[in-house]
């Protein structure tokens, strides 16, 4: 069978979704586009700014997809097969998921923008507000340890492809830095020379293709440039983001979040059309090279465990994850311009992280079942499946590995200087301080946490160091 035939059929059944089901539940939640919204009333220019219903659509979208998209439909279609990842994905985004980012987003639009852990403090007593704040910010330092982590490891080290060629960590280093500079220029460029949304797409997002090709021509190789091991280069690098992360979460939001949040949503668009088109010409021009070979199951019981529970942890952000109202109810609420753009904000993006998970899942499935690419980190197995799809458009394979490689790392970016803002917010309601130092107070535990997590050694259970 033809991915075709999965791939077609599931981005129509979630556009029917939208159409559909997120009708519904606009009209309960009965919208109000002559409504103020927190973003207008309360506006600062710093946490506080109303923008575009796009603008805001692809900064929402890449922070709430990070890496799970990609990273657990990949572990759980592995692990179990295809059919069950694939079902979860669709039942969980139209009907959990979603509907649960577009009550959250609301609900905090409602409640002048608060957090949902300060809408939720008016149901509950003082102890639970304060261990459900404690809970919350400890789940937002593991998602930046985790994601930190492998974010570093794919600066370092290189990728061997089937035809020989090679992808260099180091390029996709040199690419990031490169990438990370264009949104501060849009930024730059938006709020003092009033250039128009439109132009600075035009511009700005064809040079991120240019930060992938010349990553690969201008490698930089941390181990190399100060004699170190990949695994000491890896740690560094995740102090450096970690350092980004500081810089970023007490940014203006005009300067990086916002700017970079559209280039971040632009790019992923682009990647999603990408591999839909790639795949769509394999099958006609290819014989044979966009079947489905892996099984669509494999067993009830994995390495990981069993199949429940272990299907709906592994895979949250392609279909259900409580992450999402930290980030509805944290940043996008605070830019929402009108109630009626919670319908699209909310739910379509949800329905559009599916995609991206089904997209993820269509690399598993072309594998046969045993191939060793599917023993490699997730991130890799996405890019390498992503290279074949770009490669029936003349996309070079080592390009094209470059491009998803970067779009994952885009993915991540969003999220670790979002949750690194987030984890300023709620020290600040945590201490009730307000102003810069307690901006600086919670912006420094949210990312010296993680700092302390990744510098310490790790050992195995017999108390060997785990490199």
């Amino acid at each position: 069978m033809s991915l075709l035939a999965i791939l077609l059929p599931v981005a129509a059944i979630l556009l029917l979704a939208y159409r559909i089901y997120g009708g519904i539940l606009a009209r309960l939640f009965r919208l109000d586009g002559n409504a103020t919204t927190p973003a207008v009333a309360l506006r600062d220019d710093v946490d506080y700014e109303p923008i575009s219903p796009g603008l805001l659509l692809g900064q929402h979208f890449s922070a709430i997809a990070a890496a799970g998209p990609i990273v657990g439909p990949i572990l759980a279609g592995v692990a179990f097969g295809w059919g069950p990842a694939l079902a979860w994905i669709l039942l969980g985004s139209i009907f959990i998921g979603g509907v649960h980012d577009f009550a959250a987003l609301v609900a905090s639009v409602r409640h002048k923008a608060r957090s949902i852990a300060e809408v939720v403090r008016d149901h509950m007593s003082r102890r639970s507000y304060v261990l459900f704040l404690s809970f919350v910010w400890i789940a937002l330092v593991y998602i930046i340890v985790a994601f930190t982590d492998i974010t570093a490891s794919s600066f370092v080290g290189s990728q061997v492809l089937e035809n020989g060629t090679s992808v260099s960590g180091g390029g996709i280093a040199s690419s990031s830095l490169l990438y990370l500079v264009l949104p501060l220029v849009m930024g730059a460029c938006m709020r003092y020379l009033k250039m128009p949304i439109w132009l600075a797409t035009v511009i700005f997002v064809p040079l991120v293709g240019f930060a992938i090709w010349a990553g690969q021509k201008i490698p930089f190789d941390l181990g190399a440039t100060l004699g170190t091991t990949d695994a000491t280069a890896q740690k560094i690098w995740g102090v450096l983001l970690l350092a980004y992360c500081l810089v970023a979460a007490m940014a203006p939001m005009w300067l990086l979040l916002q700017p970079r949040g559209h280039l971040g949503g632009c790019f992923l668009y682009v990647a999603l059309f990408s591999a839909a088109i790639g795949l769509i010409l394999s099958d006609k021009l290819v014989a044979g090279d966009s079947q489905i070979r892996y099984p669509a199951f494999t067993a009830w019981t994995a390495k990981s465990g069993s199949l429940v529970p272990m299907l709906f942890i592994t895979i949250a952000c392609g279909a259900c994850s409580g992450f999402h109202s930290l980030i509805a109810s944290g940043t996008t609420s605070k830019q929402l311009k009108s109630e009626l753009d919670a319908r699209p904000i909310g739910y379509g993006t949800m329905l559009l992280e599916a995609l991206v998970a089904t997209v993820s899942l269509c690399c598993v499935m072309v594998l046969p079942a045993g191939d060793p690419r599917t023993l490699q980190p997730p991130n890799f197995v996405y890019a390498l499946g992503m290279g074949r799809f770009l490669e029936i458009l003349g996309v070079p394979t080592a390009l094209g590995v470059s491009f998803a490689l970067m779009a994952f790392t885009t993915f991540v970016y969003d999220t670790l200087d979002v949750c690194t803002r987030l984890g300023r917010y709620i020290i600040q309601e945590l201490t009730g301080l307000s102003g810069k130092a307690g901006a600086w107070l919670g912006t420094g535990l949210t990312a010296g946490a993680p700092l302390f997590f990744l510098l310490r050694p790790h050992l195995d259970a017999a108390g060997n160091p785990v490199p």
